[in-house]
């Protein structure tokens, strides 16, 4: 396949976990010839940088704050990405300009789905209205749940979630947090999804766990407050951590059309890491 470049664009971009989990990729598939680097880059600076890449480039990840700006910029988006109103993937198309897509939302439901996955028809609850947020929400639809309850600081504030929300077809109530009982809502929930920070999660972790399976989109530091929790309650956990790993898979077929070495990418992730976690695949 020749020589080919990726990379991933960010500001801050040196936390970046993607070099350990496409660099696990390629090595795997056998394309020793590729290289996957980290490159400082914020969204006003994206346009001028892709403009001046080369035919040998395969793709890009794109991290915050850049989301928005991929999506802009290409000439043609994914459905999903244009559910959630943000691309994290540019890929070259054949005939020139870039494709954007956004993998969070297969990260979502690959993690969901590997953890054990929920019934369909149920209800889930989001916590927090950013971009993980509208990911979780568009996930909501390959999930068939078709409703769910917001819960956010600043109902005015959550005006991107509640549009994503609209575009995929959820019916969604939002609540504000000062006000939830989050035993009464989350309990009666078969997904909990939360974005928010762990402050603002450990006081109400133990209530937050009563739900079917509880989404952490935080895995550091570990245990999160609600990782523990879940721990003790007896509650299914998937984590971010689950997420970057399986939207990285998504991410490696686009770039170079073959499967995803899964078991490759989420040794390679745990090594990093140090973590204990499972990280089903």
């Amino acid at each position: 396949m020749g020589s080919r470049q990726a990379a991933v664009l960010g500001s801050p971009i040196e936390h970046s976990l993607s070099p350990v989990l496409h660099g696990a990729a390629y090595r795997e598939l056998g394309l020793a010839d590729w290289t996957f680097s980290r490159v400082l880059c914020t969204a006003e600076e994206l346009p001028g940088f892709v403009d001046g890449l080369g035919p040998e480039w395969a793709g890009l990840a794109v991290t915050m704050p850049g989301k928005r700006a991929a999506l802009s910029y290409a000439v043609e988006r994914t459905r999903v990405a244009e559910l959630v109103g943000a691309a994290n993937t540019l890929v070259p198309r054949a005939d020139g300009g870039w494709l954007a897509d956004c993998t969070d939302v297969e990260g979502v439901v690959g993690a969901v789905r590997a953890g054990g996955g929920v019934a369909a028809g149920g209800r889930a609850v989001v916590l927090g209205a950013g971009g993980t947020a509208t990911a979780a929400l568009t996930a909501l639809e390959a999930l068939e749940i078709p409703s769910a309850t917001l819960v956010v600081r600043d109902p005015a504030r959550a005006g991107e979630a509640m549009a994503c929300a609209e575009r995929v077809g959820l019916e969604v109530d939002v609540i504000r947090w000062d006000s939830a009982d989050f035993a009464a809502v989350c309990g009666g929930a078969d997904l909990v999804v939360s974005t928010v920070p762990t402050s603002a999660v450990e006081p109400v972790a133990g209530d937050i766990v009563r739900a079917g399976c509880v989404f952490d989109a935080i895995y550091h530091p570990w245990p999160t407050p609600l990782a523990a929790a879940a721990s003790d309650r007896g509650t299914r956990l998937v984590t971010g951590l689950d997420m970057l790993l399986h939207q990285a898979f998504a991410q490696v077929r686009w770039f170079t059309g073959q499967d995803a070495p899964r078991a490759a990418m989420r040794s390679a992730l745990r090594a990093a890491t140090s973590t204990a976690l499972d990280l089903p695949v």
